[in-house]
């Protein structure tokens, strides 16, 4: 029992060193040996990092702050505490998908760390639309909305990194190693447990299924421009299905 309690710390622990700026004590190396099972906790990082995004938009409504600027912020604070390390995936695709004739080119420039035309347009519509979405929810719906937009999008990280091939043999996804079907179900159950706990039932539905649909389509895309996935590809599919989760909240219950 406390041998698989500690297995579940340790993961947890893992998942936050990788998730957020957090510091988080672990071996040397890039990637620790546990990683490819601490793929489970993923939702559950996401939980708190969606909690903390919450509280601050809620703390800085209190504190008389406009609800554009507080949600701003708030934003901005989860962009700092992660690392910006899914909008740097969505910038990249997109700067590949957009820019790259072919294969290999799509794939060099997504490893250019440089921000270009097509990056930087769909951070500012990210941005924006998630903004605009948590401006319009009300007040009771802001944590438990953000606690399960960013659980489910990161939950469905495994199914993805376990069902698509990987599109180089050299980049973050195929250094990490691949998880398999227990480990991903166990990661999107979690996720979709924590949207239960958080909203209505027909709300939690709604949004595991933006979730899961924004991961299919971006999956879809990845096959066909680069032959797979990259952990570009995964930072991407979680910034879109966060985003997709939140509008589709504040269309629902506004």
């Amino acid at each position: 029992m406390f041998s698989i309690m500690n297995d579940w710390f340790d993961d947890l622990r893992t998942a936050v060193a990788f998730l957020t700026r957090l510091p988080m004590p672990h071996p040397e190396g890039s990637m620790p040996a546990n990683f490819v099972r601490a793929n489970r906790m993923f939702p559950v990082v996401g939980a708190l990092i969606g909690l903390a995004v919450g509280m601050l938009y809620l703390g800085m409504l209190a504190a008389g702050v406009p609800n554009l600027a507080a949600a701003a912020l708030a934003l901005g604070a989860g962009a700092i505490l992660t690392g910006a390390l899914h909008e740097d995936g969505l910038a990249d695709v997109a700067d590949g998908f957009g820019g790259g004739r072919d294969q290999a080119a799509k794939l060099e420039i997504m490893r250019d760390s440089r921000l270009g035309t097509y990056g930087a347009l769909i951070l500012m519509v990210s941005f924006v639309a998630k903004l605009a979405a948590l401006a319009a929810l009300p007040e009771a719906v802001v944590v438990p909305g953000l606690v399960a937009a960013h659980a489910l999008a990161r939950g469905v990280l495994p199914l993805m990194s376990m069902s698509l091939p990987y599109a180089r043999m050299d980049g973050l996804a195929a250094n990490a190693g691949r998880p398999d079907l227990r480990i991903a179900a166990t990661a999107a159950g979690l996720a979709f447990a924590i949207a239960l706990l958080t909203l209505p039932w027909t709300e939690a539905l709604a949004a595991a299924l933006a979730a899961g649909a924004s991961a299919a389509v971006v999956g879809i895309l990845a096959q066909r421009q680069i032959g797979g996935q990259t952990g570009d590809v995964l930072g991407a599919a979680e910034q879109i299905g966060e985003t997709a989760i939140l509008v589709l909240l504040a269309a629902r219950l506004t």
